[in-house]
């Protein structure tokens, strides 16, 4: 099991993708869920599954991150119920799709709130109660695109590059005080996130060859924050990225980018 056996994970968009599949690992391990998402419907579904199936104790939080408020009531909610969350998996995230000049900006605003500053900021709240604990685990994901610059998603992928760069840096400040951060950056997994993003169109969501399903990157991601690392990937996707992040020139780089993630009638 990671972290205590009564204390809780608290996995953010948990109703679908690998939130929900981060939840059904820790379910399966014995570990108590905090459950949070925008859908009661789902996360309440969600929670009769996992209670019948491995009699695990799940809390759901219906909340929505882009809220700039919510990461504070999400804290407050659980301190006051005496819910000590020793391992937090900040997963929601969302993407936006096309270029840059025609893009929504509210849209693109509300995804810096989810994708960075509620990420960062769920990280602080609970971080300072595993620190007093001395033990604790947080799991950040981040994005293959989080390792290079992304023509037509250009603000998802300056997100995810955020996260890998402040994940990483904390987990080295925090060496030796029983916390661990792990950012993990999956390749093209298969999840609402083109349809969410509108980015059906593009070649790379396309390519189903180098997809993965999202139970199956879960577990990837599961198993390094169990092992306490700082980065890993997985897919098919991820290893050609951390290939050519190291070997190829970035221009280069920006143009394999362009050239995956522009539309496919284009």
């Amino acid at each position: 099991m990671i972290g205590g056996k009564d204390s809780y994970a608290l996995v953010t968009g948990a109703s679908s993708g690998m939130g929900y599949e981060y939840a059904k690992l820790f379910a399966k391990d014995g570990k108590n869920i905090v459950v949070l998402a925008r859908s009661r419907d789902k996360l309440e579904g969600l929670k009769r599954d996992l209670e019948k199936e491995h009699g695990t104790k799940v809390m759901v939080l219906v909340k929505d991150l882009a809220d700039p408020k919510a990461p504070q009531e999400v804290f407050s909610e659980l301190e006051k119920v005496s819910i000590n969350v020793d391992v937090l998996v900040n997963n929601a995230g969302f993407g936006v799709y096309g270029k840059f000049q025609n893009t929504d900006w509210q849209k693109e605003a509300e995804m810096i709130q989810v994708n960075i500053i509620a990420l960062t900021q769920l990280t602080k709240l609970f971080l300072k109660k595993m620190l007093e604990n001395k033990s604790g685990k947080i799991l950040n994901i981040s994005s293959g695109v989080g390792l290079i610059p992304a023509p037509w998603s250009s603000v998802y992928g300056g997100t995810k590059h955020y996260v890998l760069g402040f994940s990483n840096a904390i987990a080295h400040e925090l060496k030796g005080t029983g916390v661990s951060v792990t950012c993990f950056c999956p390749g093209n997994t298969r999840t609402p996130f083109f349809e969410r993003g509108g980015a059906e169109g593009a070649k790379m969501s396309k390519r189903r060859m180098l997809e993965m399903d999202a139970a199956t990157a879960a577990r990837h991601g599961y198993k390094a924050l169990a092992r306490g690392k700082t980065t890993a990937g997985a897919g098919l996707t991820n290893s050609f990225m951390f290939f050519v992040v190291r070997l190829v020139p970035r221009s280069l780089s920006c143009s394999i980018m362009n050239y995956m993630l522009q539309p496919e009638n284009r």
